[in-house]
Protein backbone atom coordinates (compact mmCIF):
# COMPACT_ATOMS: atom_id res chain seq x y z
CA UNK A 1 0.00 0.00 0.00
CA UNK A 2 1.29 3.27 -1.09
CA UNK A 3 -1.00 5.81 1.41
CA UNK A 4 1.24 7.03 3.97
CA UNK A 5 -1.77 6.37 6.28
CA UNK A 6 -1.00 2.11 7.21
CA UNK A 7 -1.27 2.59 11.24
CA UNK A 8 -5.03 3.41 12.37
CA UNK A 9 -6.55 3.07 16.04
CA UNK A 10 -10.29 2.60 16.05
CA UNK A 11 -12.19 3.41 19.46
CA UNK A 12 -15.44 1.28 20.03
CA UNK A 13 -13.56 -1.34 17.50
CA UNK A 14 -16.50 -3.90 18.85
CA UNK A 15 -19.47 -1.81 18.06
CA UNK A 16 -21.56 -2.19 14.69
CA UNK A 17 -19.51 0.19 12.84
CA UNK A 18 -16.09 -0.98 13.93
CA UNK A 19 -16.86 -4.48 13.53
CA UNK A 20 -17.61 -3.62 9.51
CA UNK A 21 -14.19 -1.56 9.85
CA UNK A 22 -12.32 -4.21 11.14
CA UNK A 23 -13.33 -6.86 8.93
CA UNK A 24 -13.46 -4.30 5.36
CA UNK A 25 -9.87 -2.26 6.06
CA UNK A 26 -7.47 -5.60 6.10
CA UNK A 27 -4.79 -3.93 4.18
CA UNK A 28 -4.09 -1.34 7.34
CA UNK A 29 -2.75 -2.02 10.51
CA UNK A 30 -5.86 -1.87 12.49
CA UNK A 31 -5.16 -1.09 16.97
CA UNK A 32 -8.40 -2.25 17.81
CA UNK A 33 -9.40 0.18 21.32
CA UNK A 34 -12.36 -1.06 23.54
CA UNK A 35 -13.36 -2.26 26.50
CA UNK A 36 -12.59 -3.53 28.87
CA UNK A 37 -8.96 -3.61 27.75
CA UNK A 38 -8.84 0.31 26.83
CA UNK A 39 -10.92 3.53 28.18
CA UNK A 40 -10.88 6.22 25.76
CA UNK A 41 -12.30 8.36 28.89
CA UNK A 42 -8.66 7.32 30.42
CA UNK A 43 -6.61 10.07 28.64
CA UNK A 44 -2.95 9.29 29.59
CA UNK A 45 -3.62 5.92 28.39
CA UNK A 46 -5.14 6.94 25.00
CA UNK A 47 -1.75 9.41 24.55
CA UNK A 48 0.17 5.84 25.06
CA UNK A 49 -2.46 4.13 22.28
CA UNK A 50 -1.97 6.77 20.12
CA UNK A 51 1.54 7.72 19.67
CA UNK A 52 2.35 4.64 17.88
CA UNK A 53 -0.52 5.43 15.03
CA UNK A 54 -0.95 7.52 11.68
CA UNK A 55 -4.75 7.99 12.04
CA UNK A 56 -7.85 7.45 14.68
CA UNK A 57 -11.28 6.70 13.84
CA UNK A 58 -13.39 7.75 16.82
CA UNK A 59 -16.95 5.52 17.46
CA UNK A 60 -16.94 4.97 21.22
CA UNK A 61 -20.18 6.23 22.64
CA UNK A 62 -21.91 5.49 25.70
CA UNK A 63 -24.35 3.87 26.21
CA UNK A 64 -23.74 1.58 23.26
CA UNK A 65 -27.08 0.19 21.35
CA UNK A 66 -29.91 2.33 21.40
CA UNK A 67 -29.39 6.09 21.39
CA UNK A 68 -32.49 8.17 23.36
CA UNK A 69 -32.37 10.50 20.87
CA UNK A 70 -34.71 13.30 22.33
CA UNK A 71 -33.23 12.94 26.02
CA UNK A 72 -30.76 15.45 27.63
CA UNK A 73 -29.61 12.51 29.74
CA UNK A 74 -26.64 12.96 27.35
CA UNK A 75 -23.47 11.13 29.00
CA UNK A 76 -20.76 13.21 30.38
CA UNK A 77 -18.46 10.40 28.98
CA UNK A 78 -19.57 11.39 25.47
CA UNK A 79 -18.06 14.83 25.66
CA UNK A 80 -14.75 13.18 27.74
CA UNK A 81 -14.07 11.32 24.91
CA UNK A 82 -14.46 13.36 22.13
CA UNK A 83 -11.88 15.86 24.16
CA UNK A 84 -9.84 13.27 25.28
CA UNK A 85 -9.63 11.64 20.93
CA UNK A 86 -8.65 15.22 19.45
CA UNK A 87 -5.94 16.56 22.37
CA UNK A 88 -4.48 13.33 22.84
CA UNK A 89 -4.46 12.96 18.88
CA UNK A 90 -2.85 16.70 18.38
CA UNK A 91 -0.45 15.44 21.59
CA UNK A 92 1.08 12.64 20.20
CA UNK A 93 1.18 13.98 16.07
CA UNK A 94 -1.66 11.96 14.83
CA UNK A 95 -2.04 13.34 11.45
CA UNK A 96 -5.86 12.43 10.90
CA UNK A 97 -8.61 12.00 13.05
CA UNK A 98 -12.29 10.60 12.02
CA UNK A 99 -15.04 11.03 13.78
CA UNK A 100 -18.46 9.63 14.07
CA UNK A 101 -20.98 12.44 13.72
CA UNK A 102 -24.07 11.65 12.78
CA UNK A 103 -27.06 12.18 10.27
CA UNK A 104 -28.84 13.35 13.49
CA UNK A 105 -26.58 16.69 13.55
CA UNK A 106 -29.02 18.27 11.14
CA UNK A 107 -32.96 17.27 10.84
CA UNK A 108 -33.31 15.35 7.85
CA UNK A 109 -36.67 14.01 8.52
CA UNK A 110 -37.78 17.81 8.41
CA UNK A 111 -35.84 18.48 5.42
CA UNK A 112 -37.82 19.95 2.26
CA UNK A 113 -35.66 21.18 -0.05
CA UNK A 114 -34.55 23.03 -2.51
CA UNK A 115 -32.58 20.14 -3.35
CA UNK A 116 -30.29 17.66 -1.04
CA UNK A 117 -29.67 18.37 2.58
CA UNK A 118 -25.98 19.61 2.26
CA UNK A 119 -23.34 19.06 4.94
CA UNK A 120 -21.92 22.26 4.72
CA UNK A 121 -25.08 24.00 5.81
CA UNK A 122 -25.72 25.68 9.15
CA UNK A 123 -27.27 22.59 10.83
CA UNK A 124 -30.61 22.34 13.00
CA UNK A 125 -29.64 19.33 15.29
CA UNK A 126 -33.33 17.05 15.13
CA UNK A 127 -32.32 15.90 19.24
CA UNK A 128 -30.10 16.80 22.10
CA UNK A 129 -28.10 13.62 21.14
CA UNK A 130 -27.50 15.36 17.60
CA UNK A 131 -26.47 18.58 19.25
CA UNK A 132 -23.99 16.73 20.99
CA UNK A 133 -22.75 15.39 17.24
CA UNK A 134 -22.56 19.17 16.44
CA UNK A 135 -20.52 19.83 19.23
CA UNK A 136 -17.98 16.82 17.93
CA UNK A 137 -17.65 18.76 14.54
CA UNK A 138 -17.47 22.37 16.48
CA UNK A 139 -14.64 20.81 17.94
CA UNK A 140 -12.64 19.32 15.03
CA UNK A 141 -12.81 22.39 13.24
CA UNK A 142 -10.90 24.17 16.08
CA UNK A 143 -8.49 21.62 16.34
CA UNK A 144 -8.22 21.49 12.53
CA UNK A 145 -6.57 25.18 12.63
CA UNK A 146 -3.82 23.45 14.62
CA UNK A 147 -2.93 21.34 12.15
CA UNK A 148 -4.75 18.22 12.93
CA UNK A 149 -6.32 16.68 9.76
CA UNK A 150 -9.99 16.04 10.89
CA UNK A 151 -13.27 14.46 9.13
CA UNK A 152 -16.69 14.15 10.59
CA UNK A 153 -18.88 12.00 8.98
CA UNK A 154 -22.46 11.88 9.55
CA UNK A 155 -22.75 8.57 9.96
CA UNK A 156 -26.50 6.80 8.59
CA UNK A 157 -28.11 4.12 9.30
CA UNK A 158 -25.71 0.92 9.70
CA UNK A 159 -26.60 -2.25 11.91
CA UNK A 160 -25.23 -5.47 12.24
CA UNK A 161 -26.85 -7.72 9.76
CA UNK A 162 -26.36 -5.27 7.06
CA UNK A 163 -30.18 -4.90 6.04
CA UNK A 164 -31.66 -1.54 5.13
CA UNK A 165 -35.74 -3.46 6.33
CA UNK A 166 -35.41 -1.88 9.50
CA UNK A 167 -38.28 -0.39 11.31
CA UNK A 168 -37.23 3.01 11.92
CA UNK A 169 -38.93 6.51 10.39
CA UNK A 170 -36.98 7.61 7.29
CA UNK A 171 -34.15 4.44 7.88
CA UNK A 172 -34.29 3.87 3.68
CA UNK A 173 -33.63 7.30 3.26
CA UNK A 174 -30.22 7.11 5.50
CA UNK A 175 -29.53 3.16 5.67
CA UNK A 176 -25.46 2.88 4.87
CA UNK A 177 -24.43 -0.63 3.85
CA UNK A 178 -20.82 -1.75 5.09
CA UNK A 179 -19.62 -2.08 1.95
CA UNK A 180 -20.20 1.78 1.17
CA UNK A 181 -19.15 2.72 4.96
CA UNK A 182 -15.88 0.42 4.28
CA UNK A 183 -15.45 2.81 1.42
CA UNK A 184 -16.00 5.57 2.62
CA UNK A 185 -13.67 5.09 5.94
CA UNK A 186 -10.98 4.21 3.00
CA UNK A 187 -11.05 7.19 1.02
CA UNK A 188 -11.06 9.33 4.19
CA UNK A 189 -7.47 7.01 5.39
CA UNK A 190 -6.21 7.19 1.89
CA UNK A 191 -6.69 11.04 0.70
CA UNK A 192 -3.52 12.55 0.58
CA UNK A 193 -4.78 15.61 1.77
CA UNK A 194 -8.17 17.32 2.98
CA UNK A 195 -8.68 20.79 2.32
CA UNK A 196 -8.57 23.58 4.65
CA UNK A 197 -7.88 20.33 7.24
CA UNK A 198 -11.32 19.72 8.05
CA UNK A 199 -14.32 18.19 5.79
CA UNK A 200 -18.00 17.04 7.19
CA UNK A 201 -19.62 14.29 5.01
CA UNK A 202 -22.80 12.90 4.53
CA UNK A 203 -22.64 8.88 4.98
CA UNK A 204 -25.58 7.58 3.22
CA UNK A 205 -25.71 4.86 0.71
CA UNK A 206 -27.00 5.88 -2.68
CA UNK A 207 -30.28 5.19 -1.75
CA UNK A 208 -33.30 5.88 -4.38
CA UNK A 209 -35.51 8.14 -1.38
CA UNK A 210 -32.35 9.75 0.46
CA UNK A 211 -32.56 13.33 0.98
CA UNK A 212 -28.54 13.72 1.69
CA UNK A 213 -25.88 14.90 -0.50
CA UNK A 214 -22.87 13.14 -0.42
CA UNK A 215 -21.02 15.47 -1.90
CA UNK A 216 -16.75 14.93 -0.58
CA UNK A 217 -13.48 16.06 -1.62
CA UNK A 218 -12.51 12.61 -1.62
CA UNK A 219 -13.72 10.52 -4.32
CA UNK A 220 -16.60 7.96 -2.81
CA UNK A 221 -19.23 7.22 -4.41
CA UNK A 222 -21.27 4.72 -2.65
CA UNK A 223 -23.10 1.54 -4.26
CA UNK A 224 -25.72 0.28 -2.54
CA UNK A 225 -29.74 1.37 -2.25
CA UNK A 226 -31.74 0.24 0.21
CA UNK A 227 -34.57 -0.24 -2.17
CA UNK A 228 -32.80 -2.76 -3.95
CA UNK A 229 -31.95 -4.33 -0.99
CA UNK A 230 -35.54 -4.52 1.31
CA UNK A 231 -37.29 -7.62 0.20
Amino acid sequence: MTNVISRVAVTGARGTIGTALLRGLVDFSIAPIDLPESDVRDYQALVDLLSAQDAAVHLAWNPPGAVRFESCDIAVDNFLMICNVYEAARQVGVQRVIMASSVHADDYLNWRGPGLLRADRVPQPDSPYGATKVFMESLGRHYSQGGLDVICIRFGGVNRDDTSNVAEDGYEKVWLSHRDCVALVRACLESTSIPGGFAVINGISNNARRVHDYDNPFGWLPVDDADAQIP
